[in-house]
């Protein structure tokens, strides 16, 4: 198999993980990297992309929740059969083209709009704790000029819990694997570039927060999707520079 040269993280537009991610798409999709053959292992990829093993294990992790890889303790990683392989798979989405990253926010605002109004209607009171603490918890990173990443992430996955839709709940692990992270980049140019927008960003969760309290599907929905449609703006934004 022909290797692909190291490719330094500052001349690529992509974020790191999916840099490695549509390699290796590329090369079993093409039948380079065959059924069942090994994938290159950590540290060759490690040193093929001049990056850390955390990025190269985030890169894989996503390849074997769609399915694409199995991995094999002390053996490593290999081409999954064709039946195993999810039947629903995204097409890779690449910063600074503008049709993909449009058509990308196009497919997470429906999936998320829908959910947010579900969740205004069917939240338990248990749901609607777990949605304030992770907006209490992104307001306190504000304070101590943190990111809030992990509260943000929070945040909109007690949303889909709240839709008590094990469908939504299976394609928003799906979306975060491979879409969402996107939008936490963007958040966390917005937080480094434009520091005077975050709050912007929390009053737009305190929007979807309240509407969902008020068990309000249309006002949740409307929250929703301009908070989406102002991170894809954001997002914007730090491309342009």
């Amino acid at each position: 198999m022909k290797m692909k040269s190291a490719t330094s993280s500052s001349s690529s537009s992509q974020p790191l993980p999916m840099e490695i991610v549509h390699w290796l798409t590329t090369e079993i999709d093409s039948g380079r990297l065959a059924t069942g053959d090994q994938l290159p292992s950590e540290r060759q990829l490690c040193e093929q992309f001049s990056v850390s093993r955390a990025v190269v294990r985030e890169a894989l992790s996503q390849l074997k929740f769609e399915d694409l890889i199995t991995t094999q303790q002390g053996k490593g990683a290999f081409v999954a059969k064709r039946g195993e392989r999810h039947a629903f798979r995204l097409t890779e989405v690449v910063l600074g083209e503008e049709n993909s990253l449009l058509h990308i926010m196009e497919f997470l605002i429906t999936i998320e709009v829908a959910a947010t109004r579900l969740a205004a209607i069917r939240h338990t009171d248990e749901d609607l704790k777990k949605i304030r603490q992770a907006l209490v918890g992104m307001e306190y990173a504000i304070v101590n000029d943190r990111l809030g990443d992990e509260e943000d992430y929070a945040f909109h996955q007690a949303i889909v819990a709240a839709t008590h839709n094990p469908h939504f709940k299976a394609l928003n692990e799906y979306l975060d694997h491979s879409v969402r992270r996107l939008i936490r980049e963007a958040r966390g140019n917005t937080a480094k570039n434009y520091g005077e927008l975050i709050q912007d960003v929390q009053d737009e969760h305190q929007a979807i927060f309240q509407a969902i309290q008020a068990r309000d599907p249309a006002k949740a929905a409307e929250a929703a999707e301009r908070h989406l449609r102002n991170a894809s703006k954001r997002m914007n934004m730090y491309l342009e520079e």
